[in-house]
């Protein structure tokens, strides 16, 4: 009897040119409610010396979010939850149906894996010049798994030409990040648009309602969080 092949797992990223690196990041966004001094938690998130974001909730006059990042997933349950628990903190109310956490990761094309993994990501979120945030977790039909790496990589194509255009005339930015397995509601990916302006961010948001991706594989959107930074910080790369 044939003995079926062993079976080969890499759990690396891969980039262009033969790169290879198994580090990643992660990000998490939390958001409270019950907020009267947003200062406060800026002051004892710049104590803390964590990289990330907080944001001002733009649909609840008191809601506020925490974006951290960290390359160890410890962190999250160590570091930050031990900071999230203790004042100020602790005086908020979590909404977990807005909790997001995603990681890197590479689609094979990238010219400069360690940066696009590990430095970009920090880099977007946290430009002072880009204050304005919407931050939301997507799911892909089935359907799309089905499709042959030609029709995949077209309707993939097309979504990421609006992109870069958006990119290309500082209108709106975006951070990546799959969350498999990692979602409470079974998403593939979480997705942050950060920008100079909040117009833009929702406007890029309508233009891919009418791509491909959007209008036929896309099985569910949301929950949006829009925020705007109040404080912001990442360490510098390299």
């Amino acid at each position: 009897m044939t003995q079926p092949a062993e079976m080969q797992i890499d759990v690396q990223e891969h980039g262009a040119n033969q790169q290879s690196l198994n580090q990643r990041l992660y990000m998490q966004l939390q958001v409270f409610g019950g907020c009267h001094d947003a200062n406060e938690l800026a002051r004892a998130l710049k104590l803390s010396g964590i990289e990330g974001v907080l944001y001002r909730d733009f649909n609840d006059p008191l809601g506020v979010a925490v974006l951290a990042m960290h390359q160890d997933p410890t962190f999250f349950v160590t570091t930050l939850r031990d900071l999230l628990s203790s004042d100020p903190f602790r005086q908020l109310h979590q909404k977990p149906q807005l909790t997001m956490l995603g990681r890197t990761y590479a689609s094979g094309f990238e010219g400069d894996l360690q940066d696009w993994l590990l430095h970009k990501p920090r880099r977007t979120a946290c430009n002072p010049e880009w204050p304005w945030a919407i931050w939301y977790p997507l799911r892909r039909s089935g359907a799309f798994a089905k499709l042959s790496p030609q029709e995949q990589g077209a309707i993939l194509r097309e979504h990421g030409t609006i992109g870069r255009a958006y990119g290309d005339a500082d209108l709106a930015h975006d951070v990546r990040l799959a969350c498999h397995g990692l979602d409470l509601n079974d998403n593939d990916f979480l997705i942050g648009l950060v920008g100079r302006d909040l117009h833009p961010l929702s406007h890029i948001v309508q233009t891919m309602r009418k791509t491909k991706q959007t209008s036929e594989f896309i099985q569910s959107l949301g929950p949006f969080f829009v925020g705007h930074a109040l404080w912001q910080f990442c360490k510098p790369s390299g």
